[in-house]
Order: C-alpha cells, then structure tokens, then sequence
C-alpha cells in the first residue's frame, strides 16, 4: 500500500507485487477546511482503517514529508502522518518512507523528475489506461510501485522502521 499524506486529501493506492505489479485500487480521502482539526484528522483514521479492512495489505510505503516554503502546512501534514502512521501501526502494518527525491529517481532515473513523468510511469507499469487520478493517489501508487521495486532488491527492507 502506498500512501501520500496531506490534511485536505490522503491519496492512497494498492499494488500487488509480483513478476508484474498490478493495481487493486487507489483513491484519496478528503477532508473539509472548515472541520475542526480533530475531526480532519479522525475522517483521515478511518479512511485509511477502512482501505486497510478492505484490502488487508502486507505492507506500507508513505512519502516522506516534505518541507518547503509553508511550514505551517507542514506541521499539519506531520499531525496528518502520525494518524497515519498510529492506524497503520495498530493492524501490525510496517511503514517505510521514501523522500520525494528517492521516489522520482526510483520510478524514473532522476530525482528532479516532472510529476507528470512519474504519473506516466505510474499508469505504464501498473497497466492503467489512463493517469490515476486525483494527483494524490497517483503520488500514492508511486510510492507503492517504488516500494515493491525495492523490496525486490532487498526484501529486508521493510525493517528500515
């Protein structure tokens, strides 16, 4: 499973890995700015619980956060990423991050790799016929696809924790 954090929307996505990896569904999870921050963040918890029910994965990768002008986003996305992490962690599912960097250059070869880039590469290798859509759940499967490429390498990988 692969997941891309944000407050207003988690992107999600599911791949099963394999000789050819194949997507068994991706979405996002959206929560309304004019929420209160507790119920943002509990709409977030029992999304992902809900996808983890649904599709019972063996493993997570989630992308790392990213800092770059807007601190104070920032810090909601982490508050984001902890409910992640806590309703990951209560059903026993490892989580691995990848930096924004590390999945473009996984997916693509450069880690300055246009987001249209990686959401052509995303739809090519899983078989879509079209680009995932909404932008967050395409970042999602990314994840995903980047992380079943590296557990192919080294399937001691998930302990990176």
């Amino acid at each position: 499973m692969g997941i891309d954090p944000g407050l207003a929307s988690v992107g999600w996505g599911v791949v099963e890995g394999g000789a050819r990896l194949r997507c068994l569904g991706y979405g996002h999870i959206a929560t309304a700015a004019d929420l209160p921050l507790e119920k943002r963040l509990a709409a977030i918890r029992d999304g992902i619980v809900a996808v983890l029910e649904e599709f019972a994965p063996d493993e997570g990768a989630m992308e790392a956060l990213y800092f770059s002008k807007n601190v104070t986003s920032g810090l909601l996305v982490a508050e984001a990423k902890g409910v992640i992490r806590l309703a990951c962690g209560d059903r026993s599912l490892a989580l691995v991050e990848y930096r924004p960097d590390e999945l473009k250059k996984a997916l693509v070869g450069s880690a300055r790799a246009e987001k249209a880039e990686m959401q052509k590469f995303v739809a090519l290798v899983l078989g879509l016929d079209r680009i995932p859509k909404p932008d967050h759940a395409a970042d999602a499967l990314a994840a995903a696809v980047c992380h079943c490429h590296a557990r192919a390498v080294d399937p001691r990988l998930v302990r990176r924790l």
